[in-house]
């Protein structure tokens, strides 16, 4: 059972047995961007830091989340980035290839990015890299069995490592959560554009 306090605290109560075992989920009161955001309004009471409690929170849950997604492609020897390819080459369907200006657009790097990434993968046997059957000038990405094993096999522990770190939230707060990032993407994607 879950309990929001209304003071930006949220508590969960476990039962065991007769005994209810607290466990305090989220606190504002003492998460660091709210001490920079109440130091800021000390320092200069003149500017509204107010933007800092969702960017600043966005960024930091960024860094936290990219270390929580890490492990499982750390423990198969993949780099940042690496499974990102695997990735978009499954998602695709058979014949799991894709140009790597596709890749490009997919995954949102640069093509020059994707080279980097490709050429590790092909050292790994994972990839290769060939002529294409449309156009002899342009080449093509695509998945070997080692790597579409691979990639088959992390999807699954990636996604399972994600719904843990949503395990928290109900699914209305997931739907709500969607929503808002998904408003926010547009809005900053708009006016960086």
């Amino acid at each position: 059972m879950s309990r929001d306090d209304g003071d930006g605290s949220r508590r969960k109560f476990i039962f065991h047995g007769r005994n209810i075992i607290f466990r305090e989920i989220y606190s504002a009161r003492v998460d660091r961007v709210t001490e920079i955001v109440h130091q800021w309004r000390r320092e200069r009471p003149d500017v509204d830091p107010s933007p800092l409690l969702v960017i600043g929170r966005i960024q930091h849950l960024a860094e936290i989340l990219d270390a929580a997604l890490r492990p499982p492609f750390a423990a198969a020897g993949l780099g940042n980035g690496e499974f990102d390819v695997l990735a978009a080459l499954r998602r695709e369907g058979e014949p799991f290839q894709l140009t790597p200006g596709q890749l490009s657009e997919r995954m949102l790097v640069t093509t020059g990015a994707v080279t980097k990434r490709v050429d590790r993968l092909i050292t790994r046997g994972l990839v290769t890299r060939s002529i294409s059957e449309a156009d002899a000038r342009g080449r093509v990405v695509g998945l070997t069995p080692a790597g579409l094993d691979l990639v088959n096999d992390l999807i699954e522990k990636h996604l399972a490592n994600e719904t843990a770190l949503l395990r928290d939230l109900t699914a209305g707060d997931r739907t709500a959560l969607e929503r808002l990032l998904a408003a926010l993407t547009r809005t900053v994607e708009s006016s960086v554009a």
